[in-house]
């Protein structure tokens, strides 16, 4: 019997708790498309016959997908008011997944996942275990994941479903194999995730060229986009902007690290309008901060800051300066 997806389940959830799978296939010219949801406890999801019907339906052509959180015991349906408890984090990787991986992987803003799923080749999802959050604090932390990390934005849902490993994902051909690892066995808290500094650029950044005081309309961290985007065009070296910016912020929980973000982040977005191929940007972002991470950390963040300079860019988002 294929162990994988009881493996999962019991890494996920507890005995006695209610989880919802669903079924669904992505052959439209198929007869009864309609997804299937199995409300059901763990203990049932569990039994070799259960399991069996999965991997049945999976080898004929279902995706199988698992609740992310617990619902409320007696729930017949898996909306947000079923849902019993915050009981993971989630981030889906759909670009440049292997690059954004390896970053998730040393951060220092946010704890080792406990599971990583490779979906498909170079998309991931990654899990990880918490507690001490309610709905709302799960929703903002989970958007600054993605702002963070380049996740898919839309994927905030309480109610989320994830894929199961052990089956296969049948939205490619020929179908792909839903991998997992388990890099940690620990359950996180609200003090772990230090994202506040990380996810500040998905905010529109300002207009003007200088920093506000802290009465103004904008935020601190927005005073400081503006501002690290003024003294770059002016021509200022990155480093000593960095210095300064890191010792005007020590109410971050790492000054250093906001600050080499927000330097980083900014430049790539200069160099990307001035038309620097972003295989050139990644190289000088990567040779800007060699001595600061290790090698392949270095290369890896140097991409995913790239790719967020170039988001920043197509969605509207960044200041035009007059230099």
């Amino acid at each position: 019997m294929n162990q994988v997806p009881a493996d999962f389940l019991t890494h996920c959830f507890a005995f006695s708790e209610t989880i919802a799978l669903l079924l669904r296939r992505e052959d439209a010219g198929r007869p009864q498309q309609h997804p299937q949801q199995r409300i059901v406890t763990l203990e049932k999801a569990l039994e070799p016959k259960y399991l069996a019907w999965l991997d049945y339906e999976n080898g004929d052509g279902a995706n199988i997908y698992v609740s992310a959180n617990p619902l409320r015991s007696g729930s017949r349906k898996r909306i947000k008011e079923c849902v019993a408890s915050v009981r993971h984090f989630y981030i889906d990787i759909d670009t440049d997944g292997d690059a954004r991986i390896a970053t998730l992987r040393t951060s220092d803003t946010v704890p080792l996942p406990n599971a990583i799923l490779s979906t498909s080749p170079g998309k991931y999802q990654a899990l990880w275990r918490v507690t001490g959050f309610d709905f709302e604090r799960q929703e903002q932390t989970l958007k600054m994941l993605a702002g963070a990390f380049g996740g898919d934005p839309a994927c905030t849902d309480c109610n989320r479903v994830l894929r199961v490993p052990g089956f296969v994902n049948h939205k490619y051909s020929p179908a792909h194999p839903v991998g997992v690892e388990y890099p940690s066995d620990s359950i996180y808290g609200p003090e772990d995730f230090r994202l506040d500094g990380v996810a500040d650029f998905s905010v529109p950044p300002l207009c003007s060229t200088a920093r506000k005081s802290a009465s103004g309309k904008h935020s601190h961290s927005e005073d400081d986009w503006a501002w690290v985007l003024s003294e770059l065009w002016r021509g200022k070296d990155a480093v000593k902007l960095t210095r300064e910016l890191a010792s005007h912020r020590s109410d971050k929980p790492d000054p250093l690290y906001y600050a080499r973000r927000t330097v980083d982040v900014a430049s790539a977005r200069i160099w990307l309008g001035e038309g620097v191929p972003i295989g050139d940007v990644i190289t000088m972002l990567a040779v800007r901060r060699r001595f600061d991470f290790p090698a392949a950390f270095c290369s890896a963040r140097a991409r995913e800051i790239a790719a967020t300079a170039q988001r920043l860019i197509t969605r509207g988002k960044s200041a035009r300066f007059q230099s």
